[in-house]
Order: structure tokens, then sequence, then C-alpha cells
């Protein structure tokens, strides 16, 4: 078999490889934005029109607190992804728990049907992301500079489910009521299984293998602290300790902690390298700027549904456009923008910039459509702001994200030392518990000022931050590896 043959299988498997997970990922996606599209306005609206009526401030805590929750479940789902359960494994049992939550949701209405399904969908989610994510890693592991561009496109199907979802239950809610909305999301997450079952036979034979096994005899002094965290959980969830009002604080807290947890342990392990250290510590700015970039990003689903409820006319005569398409365009602008971005990264190969550099563009972005917001917001005074400038707003705000999700994917499978591959993808995705937790907070701090305050301050501090970040790039990128731009 001569070597051209050879090579051409090679990037056939990759390919196959990637676009599996990619897939899987596709829908499972679909059915967590197509509920976080339609889930803050089912707290927001009224009795009389399906919804749960419940004041903004706390309905923004328990968006922001269940956002957090998914990701912040998913440094349980690395860890036992990396010493107990297979990768493989993990995301099969992840998938099976978040269908069976969008379930009850479907079925069974009211607060107590909520937290159940929202409990099952972070239990599961937090078992599926980390291990599919560091599967992909597994599949791009010898790809040097085409590693963005395969995490570009991987990434590419998360924002393509994030369109579709939301397009879907959104229209089916706007037509049918809520409960329709969560059916077609555990529809959803059913195809995102059977995709996953029949595909797995393609993956490498580390998805099937534990990194760093947990040796048996420290399993049952494991499994009696997990049990012993459950029993506090539901205590302090029975004695009103952790309630709606300070749910959302507490979950901005725990993925803080976690994350100064994992940080920690990393530069103190003594099974971790010097050059793996000085990349984690390059690591930890790249984490700080990503938590707060997604707490931007993440208003789509607490301030700005807000402000959507009370500052935009759905109204189109006898038609009335379904509200969760509005953040929709967040992600589809995304997905539009990510085939030329990873091409982009392709041509300019080693001439690329650097992870900093890139999240320095992202933040000075979405800083730029805040501004945007607070001029058109400004503009039209107590009256209504057009539908088609919050749309605009929405593609402003979303295409920033090229910038920085996929590159954060790439960086953390890439600099994550040996011994805790799948776990470095955890740290990752706490910039997502971290942006998704602090996202309820700002929208808590959103209903009790007014817009002009609250949209300078969003954009003045993304801006800064973005400045910042570029002027330190050089640094960053050192510490990082071999990056200089």
């Amino acid at each position: 078999m001569n070597s051209t043959t050879t090579k051409s299988r090679l990037t056939h498997s990759l390919t196959r490889g990637v676009s599996s997970m990619a897939f899987t990922e596709l829908w499972e996606r679909f059915s967590f934005y197509g509920l976080q599209g339609i889930l803050s306005f089912y707290l927001l609206y009224s009795l009389d029109r399906g919804g749960l009526a419940l004041d903004p401030a706390i309905a923004a805590g328990i968006v922001g607190a269940h956002g957090g929750c998914v990701y912040l479940a998913q440094i349980l789902g690395a860890w036992l992804g990396d010493r107990l359960i297979t990768p493989q494994s993990m995301v099969s049992s992840g998938a099976v728990v978040i269908t069976i939550g969008h379930l009850v949701l479907a079925f069974a209405p009211g607060i107590t049907g909520l937290a159940i399904g929202l409990i099952l969908i972070v239990l599961g989610t937090g078992a599926l992301k980390t291990n599919i994510t560091s599967i992909v890693g597994f599949v791009l592991e010898n790809e040097g500079t085409k590693r963005d561009a395969g995490f570009s496109y991987f990434y590419m199907a998360i924002n393509a489910g994030a369109v579709l979802g939301p397009l879907s239950t959104g229209f089916a809610q706007n037509q049918f009521g809520f409960h329709y909305g969560f059916g077609l999301a555990a529809i959803g997450m059913f195809a995102a299984l059977l995709q996953y079952n029949v595909s797995k036979k393609n993956l490498p034979d580390r998805a099937r293998t534990l990194g760093n096994p947990l040796p048996k005899e420290h399993r049952i002094r494991h499994l009696l602290l997990a049990a012993t965290a459950v029993v506090l959980l539901v205590l302090a969830i029975q004695s009103r300790f952790l309630n709606e009002n300070n749910l959302v604080a507490t979950v901005t807290t725990a993925s803080l902690v976690a994350a100064v947890a994992y940080f920690v342990t990393m530069l103190r392990s003594k099974i971790v390298t010097g050059d793996e250290k000085r990349r984690v510590a390059g690591f930890i700015p790249m984490f700080i700027a990503g938590g707060i970039y997604f707490g931007f990003l993440f208003q789509k689903f607490t301030a700005i549904s807000i402000l959507i409820t009370q500052r935009i006319d759905l109204s189109m005569g006898s038609w009335s456009f379904p509200v969760a398409w509005i953040t929709t365009m967040s992600p589809l602008a995304a997905v539009l923008v990510t085939p030329l971005i990873a091409r982009l990264w392709n041509r300019l190969g080693s001439r690329q910039p650097g992870p900093a550099t890139k999240f320095a563009l992202g933040l000075t972005q979405i800083g730029c459509a805040y501004l945007f917001l607070l001029l058109i917001s400004e503009a039209t005074g107590d009256a209504y702001i057009p539908l088609a400038l919050i749309l605009l707003f929405m593609m402003m705000a979303g295409s920033s994200e090229v910038f920085i999700g996929p590159i954060g994917l790439s960086l953390a499978t890439k600099i994550g030392p040996e011994k805790f591959k799948t776990q470095m993808v955890g740290l990752n995705f706490l910039t997502l518990a971290l942006g998704s937790s602090l996202s309820g907070l700002l929208g808590q701090v959103f209903t009790k000022v007014d817009n002009a305050t609250y949209f300078t301050l969003v954009a003045a501090g993304a801006i800064v931050l973005g400045a910042t970040l570029f002027l330190a790039r050089s640094k960053i990128n050192h510490l990082l590896g071999t990056w200089t731009r």
C-alpha cells in the first residue's frame, strides 16, 4: 500500500470520526438550545399564556443557575470519564438521562415538573459534554495547525443545533404551547442518542479506555463522598438554605471555587511536568476572559429576554413572531461565519493569530454589539425597539463566538496535562458555567437599573477586557505554547 493511499484512508477516518461526533452534538445542542430558547419565556409569561408568571429577577436567576449547573456538572463528568467510566460509555448514558429529562418537561406541568426535568438535564449533560469533546480531541490529536479548523467545524455543528432547536421549539411553542416545544427537544435528544450509537464504532481506541483509572481500593471512599454531597444538597434545598433567590449566586461561587481547585490541583500535581504547568498557568487569563465573555453572550437568555418581553413588539399583522427565533439569530450568525474563519485559520497556518489575540477580537466585537444596543435603546426612548434592530444586535453578538468557543475547546484539548486531558476540557467548560451563572446575576442587575447605564457598563467592560488581553497577548501566548501573535 503506497503512502498516498494510506494518507487518504487516515484522512477519511479522521473526517468520519469528527463528523459522527459533530452530528451527535448537533442533535444534543438542538435539544438543549431548543429548551433554552423558550425556557426564559416559560418562566416570564403569564399563566393565561402558558407560562409560570415568575418575577423577572427570579426567572433570570433560575435560567442562569440552570445553565451554570449544566456546565458545572461537567466537572464530575470529566472526572468520571478520566477515572471510572470510559468517555464512550459516559456519552451514551448521558444521552439517555437527558432524553428522560426533556420528556419530564414535556409531560409534567408546573414547578415540580420543571425542577425534575432540569435536574435530569443537568446530570445528563454533565456526563455527555466534556467526554464527547475529549473524543474529538482524540481524533484530532496529531493534526497540528488543522486542529483549530477541525474544532471550528465541530463548533459549527454545535451552533447549527443551537439554530435548529429554537427555530423548531419556538414555532411549536408559538403555535401550540410550551410543552409541545419541550416535547420537540426530547425528540432531538433521541436523535442524538440514535446517531451516536450508530457511529461510535468509528471512534479511536482512546475513547474506550480510561486515562487515569481510579484504583479499586479508593472507589468506596469516593462513593461515600458522593452520597454525602447529595444528602447535603437535599437538606439545603428542603431547609430553604438554598432557594430561588440565592441559587444563581451559589452556582457562581461554586464555579469559581471549582475552577480554583482545578488550577491548584494541576499546578501542584507531581505527575504534571514543568512545561505542562506553564501552559496551565497561561490558561488562567484565558479562563477568566472566557467566563466573562460567555456572561455577556448568555444574557440573550436573561437580560435580553426580559428586554424582549418589555420592549419588542412581536406582532406581524395577524401573526406573532416566535419569541425564541430572536435568540436563534445569535448562533445562526456564528454558523454562517464559521466556515469563513475556519478557512482563514487553515490558510494562515502557522501565521494565524494566537489564542489570546483571537479572544481579544471576540471580546471587542461583543462589546461593540452592546454599544450598538445602547444606541438603539436610547434612540427609541420609551417606544418599542424595532424587531429588525434587535435581530441585528443578536447577529453581531453571536458571530463573535467564533473567536472564543472553538478556540477555547481546541486549546484545552491541546495544552491539557497528559493525566488530566478530559478534566482540562471540564475546566474549559467551567467558563460556560461561570458565564451562564454570571448572566443570571447580570439579568438580576438589569431589573434594577436603567437600560442606558446597564448597556454602557457591559459594552465598556467587554471592550476594555478585549484591549487588555490584546496588549498582554505575547506573554500569554508564550506561556501557552509557541504562538507569538
